[in-house]
């Protein structure tokens, strides 16, 4: 049988009667649209995380949009995005007419290279644009290096929005992410650590006047009358059912959390003499989105692995910087070589709480099989 790449039944089996429950409760009461479970889940999830306000909406790529409007960005500004990660955060850029501008990232980490930033920041006058924004991205689970990035934008003036989509629940030094910078962004798709049964994501920041801004354009830029739209929005909320999912699932996510990490750990041992493991930041911890080791001839190797009953996935194959739609928009000045390297060469393996020790071991022999030794060198 084959081992599931994200087992979402075995949560639903762990979860049982209290979803039903939930869901049912809402269909009772007929709130289906901003319902009491909405602004109970926003309370819980900013006490979670410790930040002062959390304003949900419709998915993680509408967090980021809704920051992105709420600030005013427009046609000349820069953001700075990595090169390597989902479309999302780079996408978000360009609906406001704004520059995305791609950084490297770290190859350890897979997060972005603060100085692949700074050097980014200090050429764009001369392209024409001003700096505004730099968006972080937490990739697979663990925070980004705010501890230089955060100075970097205060040198320079410039807000961070911290794209925290697959890294909800992970800290550095202590600290949760959706406490970082201005404000943060996380999604609640199905596959991430805190995931809904549908679309839904949420903004955290401690700025009372942004949050205020956020829950008026996130429905339609809606004023004290609903038919009097103070400024221009979208239809970005958080659907009631949704929410009374994630409630029940934040319950059990720091039990989730932790077997994650017992996962990430064994991966580690068992695979550390065969393939380049992933590495932590010094003092942070992760979620792990996805477990992503780092392999030569991926095709091949994905190719037998699959042929063993053993999933994988390749986040992310291509740049952001060489995809079509994006690869008109500048690069910091000396590229980014680094995420053109790793999209060749990462595979993600099986990643989710309820990962066993009999399927690792599988996943470990199969992978060792197809993975010598002697490919670290």
């Amino acid at each position: 049988m084959s081992i599931p790449f994200i087992d979402l039944k075995a949560q639903r089996r762990r979860l049982g009667k209290r979803i039903d429950e939930a869901i049912l409760r809402v269909v009772d009461h007929g709130a289906y649209i901003m319902g009491p479970e909405v602004k109970e889940l926003e309370a819980k999830l900013a006490q979670f995380c410790g930040a002062r306000h959390c304003v949900s909406c419709a998915n993680g790529t509408d967090a980021l949009g809704l920051v992105l409007m709420a600030w005013g960005i427009r046609p000349g500004d820069a953001v700075y995005v990595p090169a390597f990660t989902f479309v999302s955060t780079a996408e978000v850029v360009a609906w406001m007419g704004a520059t995305p501008v791609f950084v490297d990232v770290l190859e350890g980490t897979f997060n972005m290279d603060p100085e692949s930033l700074q050097a980014a920041i200090d050429a764009t006058p001369g392209l024409g644009f001003t700096p505004r924004v730099v968006i972080p991205v937490d990739l697979f689970g663990q925070p980004a290096d705010y501890r230089k990035i955060l100075p970097i934008a205060e040198q320079h003036g410039l807000r961070v929005l911290a794209d925290a989509a697959q890294s909800f629940g992970a800290t550095l030094d202590g600290q949760r992410t959706g406490t970082f910078g201005d404000a943060t962004a996380t999604s609640f798709f199905p596959a991430k650590p805190l995931g809904c049964y549908g679309d839904g994501g949420a903004v955290f920041t401690d700025d009372d006047e942004l949050a205020e801004k956020l829950k008026s354009l996130r429905v339609h830029g809606q004023g004290n009358n609903k038919y009097d739209n103070v400024r221009i929005g979208m239809n970005g909320r958080l659907d009631t059912i949704q929410a009374a999912v994630l409630i029940e699932k934040l319950a059990i996510f720091p039990d989730e959390i932790e077997a994650r990490n017992c996962a990430a750990t064994r991966y580690g041992e068992l695979l550390r003499d065969s393939v380049r493991v992933p590495a932590l930041i010094d003092g942070g911890t992760s979620v792990w989105a996805q477990y992503t080791v780092k392999v030569d001839d991926r095709d091949k190797v994905q190719e037998r692995i699959k042929a063993q009953g053993v999933p994988t996935a390749v986040y992310y194959p291509i740049p952001l910087s060489r995809q079509t739609g994006y690869q008109h928009f500048s690069n910091a000045p000396s590229g980014v070589p680094v995420s053109e390297s790793l999209s060749k060469r990462v595979l993600s393996l099986p990643m989710h709480p309820y990962l066993d020790i009999d399927q690792q071991s599988k996943i470990a022999v199969a992978v060792k099989k197809m993975l010598p030794t002697a490919s670290l060198s």
